[in-house]
């Protein structure tokens, strides 16, 4: 045989058997891994498996309550503006509207001034003096202390500030005083023991007790004649003393009131219970107090006097002046 015959000869057998030995090789690969499943179903028991129960389901927690979410607070909804009023024709735009000017005062033709004097300017002094606009003495004469209270009470009545009396201040003043009394005019004090106003004319004739509610005083008269004067002060709004004419009823120079228990002494009754009598409340509190309808006297040696002068029957007048 050809060289070349038997070369491709020897090729061919070791192919063929380099292939087998690789389908040997693959085979038991293949067999090797079955082996385990097999054993593992021989393994298992051939009964059928008893079934089991199915799991309870898990019971769902109760719902836990939300703590409260704080709510964002709303915003407060802007006011709307106003629609401004459309001007009116003929008005300027951003104009504001006028109100009428109030018409100034001006001051009239002057009554009183720093030239005038006499019982005019004293009237006039005398009533400033009554609503505490004027403290010194009444005079008659219009100086500079006068023309300074009238401008005062001008100022604070808002009349025209001049310092001179004109027909408005004037009215003003009249409406807010009275008439002064005689002893305003001349100087003399309410309750003093002196005054100037005339007497009352039942008090002219005969032996009188003639008892001032103006002028708050006593004077003891003697036939139109004054021989004494005392400051005196009356009962209060709920007990006012009675006026009239009246007469001495009785004296008691140590009485005590039965109804009060206060001591009334060098009393002289001349109305029910009324009676002239000396006080020491109105002798230590003055005008602040009153008395419970009887006129007291806190001049103790001037009532005691008066006391030894008076005699039952004596006529007491009790006026107003």
């Amino acid at each position: 045989m050809k060289k070349s015959t038997i070369g491709a000869m020897v090729l061919a057998l070791l192919l063929g058997s380099f292939a087998l030995a690789y389908g040997v090789g693959e085979a038991s690969a293949r067999l090797s891994s079955r082996e385990p499943r097999a054993a593992l179903a021989h393994d298992q028991p051939t009964t059928s498996p008893t079934p089991t129960p199915p799991a309870p389901s898990p019971t769902k927690p109760a719902p836990t309550a939300k703590p409260p979410q704080a709510t964002a607070p709303r915003p407060k909804p802007s006011p709307k503006p106003s629609p401004k009023p459309s001007p009116k024709p003929g008005s300027k735009p951003g104009s504001k509207p006028s109100s009428k000017p109030t018409p100034a005062l001006h001051a009239g033709r002057t009554l009183l001034g720093p030239r005038t004097s006499g019982d005019r300017v004293r009237d006039l002094q005398a009533r400033l003096k009554q609503i505490a606009w004027y403290f010194a003495d009444v005079t008659g004469t219009y100086g500079p202390v006068t023309g300074s209270a009238v401008r005062g009470f001008q100022a604070k009545r808002e009349i025209p500030v001049t310092g001179l009396v004109d027909q408005r201040t004037l009215d003003r003043l009249y409406a807010m005083t009275r008439t002064p009394t005689d002893d305003e005019l001349h100087n003399i004090a309410v309750g003093s023991a002196s005054t100037r106003t005339r007497l009352d004319a039942r008090c002219l004739t005969g032996r009188a007790l003639c008892i001032d509610k103006t002028s708050r005083t006593l004077r003891w008269v003697v036939d139109g004649e004054v021989r004494s004067t005392l400051a005196v002060r009356f009962g209060a709004s709920y007990s006012p003393t009675r006026e009239g004419v009246f007469h001495v009823g009785w004296k008691s120079a140590n009485h005590v009131s039965k109804l009060y228990g206060s001591a009334m002494p060098f009393a002289m009754f001349f109305s029910g219970g009324q009676a002239v009598h000396y006080s020491s409340d109105f002798a230590a509190r003055g005008y602040y107090g009153a008395s419970h309808g009887c006129v007291n006297v806190r001049d103790y040696d001037g009532i005691r006097s008066l006391f030894t002068q008076v005699v039952l029957g004596d006529k007491v007048v009790v006026y107003w002046s």
